[in-house]
């Protein structure tokens, strides 16, 4: 295995998380303005594409929510589903979204069947595109350790 560049080990630990912040910021400014659960989750890939070059593409799986990018994107897709589960009991159509507001006594948080169906797509293309990207980082790394073994000598083999 090559040997990464220590100063993207190091610059890469706090970007990795100012990322995902970033990326959660997008997904919740989404609902009153451009952004929202495509889009965060994009930028939340970054993160584990950025962990994966610096630590490698197993390091980078490991730290996805749920251990892999299979769970994470099957929630997603499980949430979404869930999002438009209500309105089927109230005999509307499915994904008829509602809305409500939470009183916490200083200030009043809106909630939504929406919010639910953003983080499901959010989880959703996180856990599918990180994946994808991963697995083309592995072959990357899995060449290039082929080539360094290939290029030093066998024991018994002449100098």
């Amino acid at each position: 295995m090559s040997p990464r560049p220590v100063m993207l080990d190091v610059v890469a630990r706090p970007l990795y998380w100012v990322i995902l912040l970033a990326s959660l910021w997008v997904l919740f400014r989404g609902h009153n303005e451009p952004g929202g659960g495509f889009i965060g989750g994009l930028v939340a890939v970054s993160a584990s594409v950025l962990w994966a070059i610096a630590r490698g593409s197993d390091a980078a799986a490991r730290r996805l929510p749920l251990g892999s990018p299979m769970k994470l994107a099957s929630a997603g897709v499980a949430l979404g589903v869930l999002s438009g589960l209500p309105a089927l009991w109230q005999g509307q159509s499915f994904l008829t979204h509602w809305w409500g507001s939470l009183s916490l006594g200083v200030t009043e948080v809106t909630l939504s069947t929406v919010l639910l169906f953003d983080v499901g797509v959010y989880l959703c293309v996180w856990g599918a595109l990180a994946g994808y990207a991963l697995a083309l980082l592995s072959l990357g790394e899995s060449s290039s350790t082929a080539t360094d073994d290939a290029a030093e000598p066998r024991e018994g083999e002449g100098s």
